[in-house]
């Protein structure tokens, strides 16, 4: 006897399923009196929770439109990826074998097939290496995964990211605070950590689309930013112009291993770490050292781990759709290559809550922006970010994710810095 969707949902879900889940063949479960519901459109997205079952096979049938979340605007990511999280969770117990081989005929051999996969998805990361013949983290497949997260569409992103085009973590002096008052915050902060002064000389790593260029330009700052987004340059670029900056800022399409000055006063590398490689932070800050002139001055500003474990990679739905060959690793593995390429840490600081913050006001303004979104990019693509921005939101909110900021400095031969006896920044 087949059993219907509903039976089969049923069967690895632990207790009543916290939503209500329809299906196709007209079978339901959970609370009737639900606010949200997961509805399966056709056996196509049972193929796709089969074939790659997790956040895969969960996000393949959410973009391709086989799975809707009933009950919430499409673009409310926070609400969208709660809903598949809540789903995702409820499904963990192991049916006995009478019962998955019950599953198994109700499915149909002819169901166990792979679909096509939606056309943002790249390949796994070993086809990576046999069709390009890359080395992971080669310059050049680096400049790749680059472009494929940054160079989407500068107006896009500006409905996202606000005003200030910052891609980072903002720091909020309040949870009330504006975006743009806690973006503008972070780069205060950064900028007084570094104990910027007029005439200093700063190197930005990674520097997007040129916000930290310019605000420590404008402050009299002179201003390298490097960028492998020709998007992000071009439109730093305009900006440095608009601003009348010229004289001090300059933002270039250049890998940060290629930056061919020395003795700056400091270096601030916001968001950057995360793409560099584990197996590369010795080398990423050993580079970052030679940099610096003695007693200049680091600040990292990145995603992080809880933990310390071996593990660093991301999961298949953020490698294959968001970040190909991200990695994090924890607070501690970052300090201590830092400490090992030759810096000493001088404070260190957990940001996380300020990133749920920050998510929660991207997520709100591709709901504000979603009809201009899905003109500008297409469904899917709009629907990907916002399931990965409410991903993200979730992760800070429940510490699977974290924010560190590390301030250090490069002693050089005298092993001493002048740096006051406390911190001088304010939150």
């Amino acid at each position: 006897m087949t059993m219907t969707i509903g039976e089969m949902i049923e069967a690895f879900a632990t207790g009543e399923p916290p939503l209500r889940i329809t299906a196709y063949d007209g079978s339901a479960v959970g609370p009737a009196d639900s606010p949200l519901e997961l509805r399966l459109k056709s056996e196509k997205a049972l193929q796709y929770f089969v074939t790659a079952p997790g956040d895969l096979g969960l996000a393949r049938a959410y973009l391709m439109g086989e799975l809707e979340v009933l009950g919430v605007h499409p673009g409310a990511p926070r609400d969208v990826f709660g809903a598949l999280e809540l789903f995702r969770k409820s499904m963990t117990r192991t049916p006995d074998v009478r019962t998955m081989a019950r599953i198994a005929r109700s499915i149909g051999i002819e169901n166990v097939k792979l679909l096509p996969t939606p056309e943002m998805e790249v390949v796994p990361p070993w086809r990576r290496l046999v069709n390009g013949g890359l080395r992971r983290h080669s310059k050049e497949r680096d400049s790749q995964a680059v472009s494929y997260h940054y160079d989407v569409s500068n107006l896009f992103y500006s409905w996202v990211l606000g005003p200030s085009m910052t891609y980072t973590c903002a720091a909020y002096p309040d949870a009330d605070a504006s975006l743009e008052a806690a973006q503008e915050n972070k780069y205060r902060l950064v900028f007084d950590k570094l104990g910027l002064e007029p005439g200093d000389r700063l190197l930005d790593v990674g520097c997007g689309w040129g916000g930290m260029v310019r605000y420590a330009a404008s402050r009299g700052v002179r201003v390298i930013g490097v960028t492998l987004s020709r998007e992000q340059a071009d439109w730093a670029r305009e900006g440095i112009a608009a601003d009348g900056l010229g004289d001090l800022a300059e933002v270039r399409l250049q890998d940060y291993r290629d930056v061919p000055e020395r003795e700056f006063d400091a270096v601030s590398s916001i968001g950057m770490t995360e793409h560099i490689g584990r197996r590369n932070y010795h080398d990423y800050f050993t580079q970052l050292e030679s940099y610096l002139r003695p007693g200049g001055r680091l600040l990292n500003h990145c995603i992080t781990r809880p933990d310390n474990s071996k593990t660093v990679k991301a999961g298949a739905f953020i490698d294959r759709y968001v970040f190909p060959d991200g990695e994090l690793a924890g607070a501690g593995t970052v300090h201590l290559e830092a400490e090992n390429a030759g810096f000493e840490v001088i404070h260190e600081e957990n940001l996380r809550p300020h990133y749920a913050l920050t998510l929660r006001d991207w997520c709100a303004n591709l709901v504000d922006h979603w009809d201009e979104a899905v003109e500008e990019v297409g469904e899917s693509k709009a629907r990907l970010w916002g399931l990965y921005m409410g991903a993200c939101q979730y992760g800070f909110e429940h510490n699977k994710i974290q924010l560190h900021q590390i301030l250090a400095v490069k002693l050089g031969e005298r092993q001493t810095w002048d740096i006051a006896l406390r911190p001088w920044w304010w939150a």
